[in-house]
């Protein structure tokens, strides 16, 4: 047949000319856009339902049925006239700004020492720092337990030297500073290092030209030219130290030394648990940590106006120290035995003991590995390592997945670019204690039979973390001048193939990054675990307190430094991953 002939159309029939489609049906059929539609309404099902959910339970009136009747301010006029509740806020700033400038003081002279000097011994910094990073914090919690308790050798050398009682109280105030101090100090030490790496010479060259003696140096140009950054950082640090779980619960709650997290926790462990009353306690820390937020964001935009880093002359140069280098690499050491050794060899006399006693030669003669045996021969202990693995690694992944597509559209500035980023970051205001109660009451009314299960942490942890993948990709975009995706589309690819032939392959160190630093803090995460968890779906941590609550240190120790073994080996891969990437351990 003769194709240039057209064919009759047939009797009845007539053509229906095609209709070009309209501007805002070709925009929704926009592959970017309906992208970020899809990413935009999973994480508003992420991230929108825990916070209304926690208002409702907060405003909510019950009946003794727990059936809500009504709406009440009940549960609010009761925490501030709760006898306590003033003493647990005031005890909340005081935990918080002194935990806060001691890790600012340990890690902030150890960086400055690492970064700007010529100390000999710097790699141990870097060492305890990589190892303190796969070390769970409750890991920490319980070695500086044992060394500052009654049992522990600094009490045991004072009463041998002549004192009477104990030199140190460990669960107090005091204690609790000390030992939330020392937690944060390796990661104040990396990201003020990364401050003090790029700061430039040639201002403090020139002071010390004109006679300006290295202290002098360091306190008017260093420390000044880092000022910024250094309050952004303390800001960050006391929002962290405010919603702390670990070293509230193990050192405060013994000693009835309550905080905001730690009087959320027992609202909801009580019997029968006091819903309304924890969800009040909870909104006002979401609001406290939000008002934080605001000011750190502001700190942190505030700090690039005093950028030192130039492109011509660029020329970092440590300080030589003279005769005094030696006396900064003992500090090195020191802090490398004070945040690493110390914890370690806690914890591996505690594993070798049947049980709980202080060093002494009976304790060597004694030395066993039946808590070894016990861990490694129990199949719950491997099912915890199974059971923490899986979920960190599956709310990684989805972490990862959600962040590439939102945080691309993001930084490329593409459409509703602004609300992802907001939708991304909006769980930044909870505390982990605080998100876990929100997930608790949304999958409590929602009709998924996730509860009590390892779906609801594994949700939990995508709704924590997600953030930092978003920080990780949001950075890695940046990095790429998107005249490459710009030229894949003159050349004729789709939004699809761009995404795959070129942002994906470049995005991966980052992204790689992103997800083992994920996969590490899950599975340090204790304080949303803990209200989540039930005795079918546990995973580390929660393990870990329980072994600590019941009394068994022991196994604890046992378990818990296998655990860190393990742990190290992927913090060991992240450091390798972010300095291929070109990230810092946040994703800047």
């Amino acid at each position: 047949m003769d194709r240039s002939v057209p064919q009759a159309v047939p009797l009845g029939r007539s053509r229906k000319p095609r209709v070009p489609p309209s501007s805002a049906a070709r925009r929704w059929l926009d592959p970017r856009l309906a992208t970020s539609v899809l990413v935009g309404v999973i994480l508003a099902a992420l991230m929108l339902p825990p916070l209304v959910m926690l208002v409702q339970g907060s405003l909510a009136a019950t009946n003794d049925a727990g059936q809500a009747t009504g709406w009440t301010l009940r549960h609010f006029t009761d925490l501030v006239t709760a006898h306590r509740a003033g003493q647990t806020l005031w005890n909340s700033i005081v935990f918080s700004a002194g935990s806060t400038l001691l890790s600012l003081l340990v890690g902030g002279v150890l960086a400055w020492l690492v970064e700007r000097t010529n100390a000999p011994l710097r790699v141990l910094a870097w060492l305890a720092t990589i190892i303190s990073l796969g070390t769970p914090y409750i890991l920490h919690v319980v070695a500086w337990l044992f060394l500052l308790g009654p049992v522990g050798p600094f009490n045991d050398l004072y009463r041998a030297l002549g004192g009477s009682g104990n030199l140190i109280h460990v669960q107090s105030m005091a204690g609790m500073v000390l030992i939330e101090g020392f937690l944060w100090s390796p990661l104040v030490f990396l990201l003020l290092g990364s401050t003090f790496r790029a700061a430039n010479a040639d201002m403090e060259e020139a002071a010390r030209t004109s006679g300006a003696s290295v202290l002098q140096t360091v306190w008017r140009i260093s420390i000044r030219l880092a000022m910024p950054a250094i309050l952004a950082l303390a800001l960050f640090v006391f929002i962290r130290a405010i919603g702390a779980f670990e070293v509230p619960a193990l050192v405060g709650i013994p000693s009835r030394i309550y905080v905001l997290t730690t009087a959320v926790y027992d609202s909801m462990t009580t019997m029968p648990p006091d819903l309304g009353y924890a969800s009040a306690f909870a909104v006002v820390m979401v609001v406290i940590v939000s008002v934080l937020l605001h000011f750190y964001s502001r700190l942190s935009s505030s700090a690039e106006k005093y950028h030192s880093v130039t492109g011509k002359g660029y020329r970092p140069r440590p300080f030589d120290l003279g005769a005094w280098r030696w006396a900064a690499g003992a500090l090195i050491v020191l802090n490398f035995v004070v945040v690493l050794v110390l914890p370690l060899v806690a914890l591996l006399w505690m594993s070798l003991q049947a049980f709980p006693r202080g060093f002494s030669l009976a304790g060597l003669r004694a030395l066993s590995l039946d808590n070894y045996r016990a861990v490694v021969t129990a199949p719950n202990y491997f099912d915890l390592a199974i059971n923490s693995l899986g979920v960190a690694a599956g709310a990684a992944s989805v972490i990862m997945l959600l962040a590439a597509f939102a945080g691309w559209i993001a930084a490329r500035r593409g459409p509703g670019g602004r609300t992802l980023d907001q939708l991304a970051m909006l769980s930044l205001v909870f505390p982990g204690i605080v998100l876990g109660v929100a997930v608790m009451e949304v999958y409590l009314r929602v009709p998924l039979p996730i509860y009590g299960t390892l779906w609801i942490i594994g949700i939990a942890y995508v709704i924590r973390f997600m953030p930092f993948g978003m920080r990780y990709v949001y950075a890695g975009v940046l990095q790429l001048h998107n005249e490459l995706e710009e030229a894949a589309g003159v050349s004729g690819a789709g939004y699809l193939t761009i995404l795959r032939r070129i942002v994906a392959p470049l995005l991966t160190p980052a992204m790689v990054a992103g997800w083992l630093f994920i996969f590490l803090i899950a599975n340090k995460e204790l304080a949303i675990a803990v209200l989540l968890a039930s005795p079918g779906a546990q995973v580390a941590a929660v393990a870990v307190f329980d072994l600590w609550v019941n009394g068994q240190g022991g196994e604890l120790a046992a378990f818990g430094l296998l655990w860190t073994v393990l742990m190290t080996a992927v913090a060991f891969l992240f450091f390798a991953q972010s300095r291929r990437g070109g990230t810092d351990i946040y994703g800047n």
